[in-house]
C-alpha cells in the first residue's frame, strides 16, 4: 500500500498529466480578421477545458499618435483600437509583441496575416515552435515560384515541419465582431479529429463551422474569390448594374473552379458550395475592401493606383486581390492557360493599367476547356 504522501499526491500527477493535454493557442496577427480570431477563440478558450484560458496574439509593434505602443493599449484596454476599434477582445487576450516568445508556447497557432508577410514569419520561427504543434490558416493569397503556386499552408506545413488546416468563408470581420451570424469552413488532410478540434475553437452561437476533407479546394476558394471581387468593384465604380455583376460572378466562380481543379486533382466540386466557395464570393463581391477599393479605382478612370487608394481608404489594412491576381496571371502565363482565364486575366490588366476599366466586359469570353479540367494528369 502507497503510504499517505503517495496516495495524496496521487491525484496532483493525474492533473499534471492532464494539465499537459491542454492546448494553449497563439494567434500570429493582429489586424482586423486577426483580432475578430482571437475574440472568437477567447470567448471559447474560457469555455473549453481543453484550452488553456490565455490566447496570446502577436502585434506587430506600431506607436499610435497618442505616442503610445499599441500592444500596451490593446492589454490594457482589452480592445485593438486601431484595426478593430469599439470591440472588446476579451480579457484573457494578451497582446505580443515578440513574435517568437508569442508561439514559444503554443501548441495550436493560428496565422491571420497578409500572406505576403507569411514567408519571412515562417523563417522567423522555424525551429522555434514545440514539437507536435497544430497549425490553421486563417490567410487568403498564394505564393508563386518558379516551380508554380505555392499555397500559404503548404509554405506553414513546409517551413515550420507542422500539420496546417485552413479556414476560409463568408466572413466579413467587422460584422463577425458585433457577432451578426456567419459561417465558416475548416479544410483538413486527413485527421479528421483535430479538424473537430478547431470546429470547436472557433465555433460560437452567431459563427457557425463545419469540416471538409479538401485543404486546397477550400484555401483556393478563399484566395482565388479577392481576384473576382476586384472585377465586381470595377463593375460597381462604372454604374453597370446588378445583372452585369452577376454575370462577372458568374464567370469567376466557374474561373475559380477551373483553376483550382486543374492546379491541384483532389479538388472537389462539392467544397464551392461550402461557405468557403460560393457564399464568400458572394459576400466578397457584394462587401470587402477589394471591392471597395477596385469600385473607387474605376471611378477615377484608373488614374490613381490601388497602392494610393489603399494607403487613403484602409487605415493600414492590405489589399489582398491586386497580389493575388498577379500571382495568378503569373501562373496562367508560365502554363499557357491566359486563354482559359480570360476574366482573371483581363483584372490583373485593368489593375497594373494596361486595360482600362471598362475592359471588365469587353473582352471575348473564351470557354475553359472543361475536359482538361476534369481531369488529365499531364497539366498537374
Amino acid at each position: 500500500m502507497a503510504p499517505p504522501a503517495a496516495q495524496e499526491n496521487a491525484p496532483r500527477n493525474d492533473d499534471a498529466a492532464a494539465a499537459s493535454h491542454i492546448s494553449r493557442v497563439t494567434v500570429v496577427g493582429s489586424g482586423n480578421w486577426g483580432s475578430v480570431a482571437a475574440k472568437l477563440i477567447a470567448s471559447n478558450t474560457l469555455n473549453l477545458t481543453s484550452f488553456h484560458d490565455e490566447v496570446r496574439m502577436w502585434v506587430f509593434e506600431e506607436t499610435l499618435p497618442t505616442g503610445e505602443k499599441l500592444t500596451d493599449v490593446i492589454n490594457r484596454n482589452n480592445e485593438n483600437v486601431k484595426y478593430l476599434p469599439g470591440i472588446k477582445l476579451g480579457k484573457n487576450v494578451i497582446a505580443d509583441p515578440d513574435l517568437e516568445n508569442a508561439v514559444r508556447e503554443a501548441n495550436m497557432l493560428v496565422f491571420v496575416t497578409p500572406h505576403q508577410f507569411m514567408e519571412g514569419i515562417c523563417k522567423r520561427i522555424a525551429g522555434k515552435v514545440k514539437e507536435g504543434v497544430e497549425a490553421i490558416s486563417l490567410i487568403k493569397g498564394m505564393e508563386v515560384k518558379m516551380e508554380g503556386p505555392c499555397m500559404i499552408s503548404t509554405l506553414i506545413s513546409e517551413s515550420l515541419g507542422v500539420n496546417c488546416c485552413v479556414l476560409m468563408g463568408a466572413n466579413i470581420a467587422n460584422e463577425i465582431a458585433v457577432e451578426k451570424f456567419s459561417e465558416a469552413t475548416v479544410g483538413f488532410r486527413e485527421n479528421k479529429e483535430i479538424a473537430e478540434k478547431w470546429v470547436r475553437l472557433f465555433s460560437t452561437p452567431y459563427f457557425m463551422v463545419t469540416a471538409v476533407q479538401d485543404v486546397e479546394g477550400v484555401e483556393l476558394c478563399g484566395t482565388l474569390k479577392n481576384v473576382v471581387a476586384l472585377a465586381a468593384g470595377f463593375v460597381d465604380g462604372l454604374e453597370m448594374g446588378n445583372n452585369t455583376k452577376a454575370a462577372i460572378m458568374r464567370i469567376g466562380l466557374r474561373e475559380m473552379r477551373a483553376l483550382s481543379k486543374l492546379l491541384f486533382s483532389s479538388v472537389r466540386d462539392t467544397t464551392f458550395f461550402e461557405s468557403c466557395g460560393v457564399a464568400d464570393l458572394i459576400t466578397t463581391c457584394l462587401g470587402g475592401r477589394n471591392r471597395k477599393v477596385a469600385e473607387a479605382f474605376a471611378k477615377n478612370g484608373g488614374k490613381r493606383s490601388f497602392d494610393e487608394l489603399e494607403a487613403e481608404m484602409l487605415q493600414g489594412q492590405k489589399l489582398q486581390g491586386v497580389s493575388t491576381a498577379r500571382e495568378v496571371y503569373e501562373v496562367l502565363s508560365h502554363r499557357g492557360w491566359l486563354q482559359l482565364f480570360p476574366l482573371f486575366a483581363t483584372v490583373h490588366e485593368i489593375a497594373t493599367g494596361r486595360l482600362p476599366p471598362s475592359a471588365i466586359v469587353e473582352y471575348s469570353e473564351h470557354k475553359p476547356n472543361f475536359a482538361l479540367v476534369e481531369g488529365s494528369a499531364q497539366y498537374y
